[in-house]
C-alpha cells in the first residue's frame, strides 16, 4: 500500500511541475521549478522501489543507495531555485561564482558516498540494516545544507523587497519546512524501525512542495506570514473544537439517547466553532486595513450623492488602504474611461486583456506568459506607476479602478487584491447610482419644463398680441410723441418679461452640478412661484407666500432649490385641484435654528398614513401618471447641498405640509 501511494505521489509531483512550467515556460524560475519537480518525482519513484524491494527482494540495497543518491542533490535544486528568485521576476540568467561551485562540488561529494561500503555494507539486509560512518556523514551534510540554505535565505531576505522577497519568504518555509521534516522521519524510522515513517514522506513532499511550488510561480501571490497565521489559526480551531465535542459527547451521552446527544453535540460544537473562528479573526487581524476600507466605502456611498464628491473621497480610501500618494479611478460607458486626466478608448488591448484577466499586478504579468496586450497593459501600469489595477463592469457602467505602489515597495498580495475588488464592486454600485440620479433628475427637469410650457405660452402670448398690436399702429402714430414714448416702454417691458420667462425656463431645463453657495432665498422663491401662478390661476388655485425669514440667505444652489420648489407646488395643485371650494397652496419660510425653513403647505386630501414612510422611496406615487421619481429626486438634490426635506404627520382634516431645510453660511467675523 505505501509503496503504491509513494508512485502516485510521484506522478503528481510531475505533474504539478509540468503544469507550471506550462503557464510560463520563459520564466527561469518556472523551468527551475519544473526540474526540481522532476527531481523530487525521482526521488520519490527510488523511495518507491525501495519500499518494495525491502520486503523480500534482494535489490533492495541498490534502490536504497540510489534514493540516497537522488536525494543528496536536492539542496542544490532548491539553491538555484532561491538564486533564479533572486536573479528577478523576468528572464535573467543565473551568475555561476564560487558559492554555487561550492554547492556543486559538496552535492557531488555526497552523491558518491552511498555507493561507498563505509555507507552501507553489502551484507545489511532490511530485517538487520546495517549503517556504516559514512551514512551518518551524510546526515549530517545534508542538514548542514539545508541550514546553510535556511541561513543564506534570511540573509537575502533582508536585502531585497517586492515579490522577490514573498517568494523567499514562501520558499524558505515550504522548502526548508519539508526538508526538515523528512530528515525527522527519516530518523523516526532509523530509530524505531518502522517503515510507516517511511511511507509519509512522499506525502509531506507533496504537501509542502505543491503548496510552495504554487505559492511562487502561480498569478496569485501570498504572504508567507498570512499563510502560517491562517495555518495556526485553523489548528487551533480544530484542535478547540475537537476538545469541545469530545467532551460534550461525555457529557450529554449521560442523560440523551446516543441519536439525540448526537445532535445536540453536533449543533453546540457548530456554534462554538463560528464564536472561535470570529474570536481568532479578531486575535489575528486578518486584512484589519480592508475591512475599515470596506466600511469607510459603504459610508461614502450612502453619504455622498454628487459623482464628483464621491470620485474624491474614494480616491481618498484607496490611498489610505494601499498605503501610497497613488490612486487611479477611470470610469465610462461606451465610448471610453476617463479620470484623473487619462483616457482609455474601450477597443484598446489594455482594457481588452483586463476584461480576460479582471484584475493585474506587475508580478501577476511577469509570473504568467507574454503577449502583446500583457506588455502593453504592463506598460499602463508602469506609465501610471500602478501595483495593482481591477476591472468592474456593471449594467451601464466599467469602472477601472488602481492603487499606486505602497510606501513599503512590497507587492499587492492576492487577499489585497480581493479586497480591492470588493471596493471597486461598491465603487462601481455608488457611482452608477449617482449616474442614475443625474439622468433622473434631468428627466424630472425636463418633466416640468413641459408642465409650465402649456401655461407659459399664453404668459408669452399676451405681451407678443401687445407688441403686434402697437407695430399695426406704429405707422399711423409715427408722429405722436406719446404715443412713441409708450410704444418703446411698453416694447422693452414686454420683451424683458418675455426673455425673464424663456431665462427661467432654459434654466431649470440645463443640467448642471448643484453647489451650494450662500443665496437669498425670497428673490428666487418669488421668480419661481412666478412660473407656477399662471398653472394654478388657471385652476383657481390661489398661491398665499408668506416670507418671514430674516435674514434669508441660505448655503444652497439656485437651480436646485427653484427645482424642488416646483416639485412640491405641482404635486400640491395635483391634490388640490379635484377639491371643492377653497382651494390653496401656502409657501413660508421662517428662520429655525442653524438654518432656514421652507413650507410648502396646501388644504388637499393629506398624505394617507401607510404612504408617508414609503414617501421619499423612488416609484412611490398616487397619480395616475409618472413614475414616483420627484420626491425622491428632491432627496438626492437637498442630500447633495447638506439640506433635508420632511413631511408632516398626517392629521384629520388637514392638507400635506412639507418642510425644506437650508443650513445658512457662518457668521462673519
Amino acid at each position: 500500500m505505501l509503496s503504491s501511494y509513494a508512485l502516485w505521489v510521484s506522478a503528481m509531483v510531475a505533474l504539478i511541475g509540468a503544469l507550471i512550467f506550462w503557464s510560463n515556460p520563459a520564466r527561469m524560475v518556472n523551468r527551475l521549478v519544473f526540474t526540481c519537480s522532476l527531481h523530487i518525482a525521482a526521488w520519490l519513484a527510488f523511495l518507491n522501489l525501495t519500499i518494495t524491494s525491502a520486503r523480500g527482494s534482494p535489490d533492495g540495497l541498490f534502490w536504497l543507495r540510489w534514493t540516497y543518491v537522488v536525494s543528496a542533490s536536492l539542496p542544490l535544486h532548491f539553491f538555484l531555485v532561491k538564486e533564479s528568485i533572486i536573479a528577478g521576476l523576468g528572464r535573467d540568467k543565473l551568475k555561476l561564482g564560487w558559492p554555487m561551485m561550492g554547492w556543486v562540488v559538496v552535492s557531488l561529494v555526497l552523491t558518491v558516498i552511498p555507493f561507498t561500503e563505509v555507507f552501507i555494507p553489502s551484507y545489511s539486509v532490511a530485517t538487520q540494516p546495517v549503517r556504516g560512518w559514512a551514512y551518518h556523514g551524510y546526515e549530517y551534510g545534508i542538514v548542514v545544507l539545508y541550514a546553510f540554505l535556511f541561513r543564506d535565505s534570511l540573509r537575502t531576505i533582508k536585502t531585497v523587497g517586492g515579490a522577490q522577497r514573498l517568494e523567499l519568504q514562501v520558499w524558505l518555509v515550504g522548502g526548508c519546512a519539508s526538508a526538515a521534516t523528512i530528515l525527522a522521519l527519516k530518523a523516526l524510522s532509523t530509530l524505531t524501525h518502522d517503515p510507516l515513517y517511511v511511507g509519509l514522506q512522499p506525502f509531506v513532499a507533496l504537501v509542502y512542495y505543491g503548496g510552495t511550488a504554487y505559492a511562487i510561480t502561480a498569478s496569485r501571490i501570498f504572504d508567507a506570514r498570512q499563510l502560517v497565521l491562517v495555518v495556526v489559526e485553523k489548528i487551533i480551531l480544530i484542535v478547540a473544537v475537537s476538545c469541545v465535542a469530545y467532551l460534550l459527547d461525555l457529557l450529554i451521552g449521560e442523560f440523551l439517547s446516543p441519536s439525540l446527544a448526537l445532535l445536540a453535540t453536533t449543533a453546540l460544537a457548530l456554534w462554538f466553532a463560528a464564536a472561535v473562528n470570529s474570536r481568532l479573526d479578531r486575535t489575528f487581524q486578518f486584512y484589519p486595513q480592508g475591512t475599515a476600507a470596506r466600511q469607510a466605502a459603504y459610508a461614502v456611498a450612502r453619504r455622498e450623492i454628487q459623482a464628483q464628491g464621491l470620485e474624491q473621497a474614494f480616491l481618498s480610501i484607496l490611498k489610505g488602504w494601499g498605503q501610497t500618494d497613488r490612486a487611479l479611478m477611470l470610469s465610462g460607458t461606451k465610448s471610453a474611461l476617463e479620470g484623473g486626466g487619462v483616457e482609455l478608448p474601450q477597443d484598446c488591448a489594455t482594457l481588452q486583456i483586463l476584461r480576460q484577466l479582471r484584475w493585474a499586478t506587475p508580478e501577476r504579468l511577469a509570473r504568467e506568459k507574454s503577449a502583446p496586450e500583457r506588455e502593453e497593459l504592463g506598460r499602463f501600469l508602469q506609465e501610471q506607476r500602478l501595483g495593482v489595477v481591477v476591472l468592474s463592469e456593471g449594467p451601464t457602467l466599467t469602472l477601472l479602478v488602481g492603487v499606486g505602489v505602497p510606501a513599503s515597495r512590497r507587492p499587492f498580495t492576492y487577499p489585497q487584491v480581493t479586497q480591492l475588488m470588493e471596493l471597486a464592486s461598491i465603487i462601481e454600485s455608488a457611482l452608477e447610482r449617482s449616474h442614475y440620479s443625474v439622468k433622473a433628475q434631468h428627466a424630472e427637469q425636463l418633466a416640468t419644463v413641459g408642465l409650465l410650457g402649456a401655461s407659459l405660452a399664453h404668459e408669452i402670448r399676451n405681451p407678443l398680441v401687445t407688441i403686434k398690436t402697437f407695430v399695426q399702429l406704429l405707422p399711423q402714430h409715427h408722429q405722436d410723441p406719446a404715443f412713441r414714448d409708450k410704444f418703446f416702454r411698453l416694447i422693452g417691458d414686454e420683451v424683458s418679461r418675455i426673455d425673464r420667462l424663456t431665462e427661467q425656463l432654459l434654466d431649470l431645463a440645463s443640467p448642471r452640478a448643484y453647489v451650494a453657495v450662500p443665496t437669498p432665498l425670497h428673490p428666487l422663491l418669488r421668480s419661481s412661484l412666478d412660473l407656477v401662478t399662471t398653472k394654478a390661476d388657471h385652476r383657481q388655485i390661489r398661491i398665499i407666500s408668506e416670507f418671514a425669514a430674516s435674514p434669508d440667505v441660505a448655503l444652497t444652489d439656485a437651480a436646485a432649490t427653484k427645482q424642488v420648489l416646483l416639485n412640491l407646488c405641482f404635486n400640491a395643485i395635483h391634490a388640490v385641484e379635484n377639491r371643492e371650494g377653497d382651494r390653496w397652496i401656502r409657501v413660508a419660510t421662517r428662520n429655525v435654528p442653524e438654518g432656514i425653513e421652507i413650507a410648502v403647505s396646501d388644504n388637499g386630501p393629506g398624505i394617507a398614513p401607510e404612504i408617508l414612510p414609503l414617501l421619499f422611496q423612488p416609484f412611490q406615487s398616487t397619480k395616475s401618471t409618472g413614475f414616483g421619481l420627484g420626491l425622491a429626486i428632491c432627496t438626492d438634490i437637498l442630500s447633495g447641498l447638506k439640506a433635508t426635506i420632511a413631511a408632516d404627520p398626517p392629521s384629520p382634516g388637514t392638507g400635506a405640509t412639507f418642510r425644506v431645510h437650508f443650513p445658512c453660511p457662518p457668521p462673519s467675523s
